[in-house]
């Protein structure tokens, strides 16, 4: 079992989402986060006053997924996220020790189904 977290532009989660679902990997989590890499941020101007914006928003989707479905998953990810541009985000992924359906009881690869 793998974990599988990426850290993606907020206006690409639409076209992650329908990707994984095309991809046959209809569950996952997403967050709002903040973050920098590359891009290092940006200066604005706000009531005249110069500031500098270094954390910028992201999105943190997670996909616990079975060992088989890993490059399906990337793949989708990687199709629904890029645009060619610094601050497409990264991919992350993790091994899974463990699952627990709550609902069931299910563990392991049941659990993520």
């Amino acid at each position: 079992m793998k974990l599988i977290i990426a850290v993606i532009q907020p206006d690409k989660l639409s076209d992650v989402k329908a990707a994984l679902q095309e991809a046959g990997v209809g569950k996952m989590t997403a967050s709002n986060v903040i973050g920098c890499g590359q891009q290092m941020g940006y200066e604005e101007t706000y009531r005249g006053i110069k500031a500098e914006v270094n954390l910028l928003k992201k999105v943190e989707v997670r996909v616990a997924i079975n060992e088989e479905f890993v490059k399906k998953t990337t793949d989708a990810i990687i199709k629904g996220a890029r645009t060619g541009n610094i601050g497409d985000g990264k991919i992350f992924i993790l091994d899974l020790p463990e699952c627990i359906r709550i609902r069931t009881g299910e563990t392991g690869h049941d659990a993520i189904g």
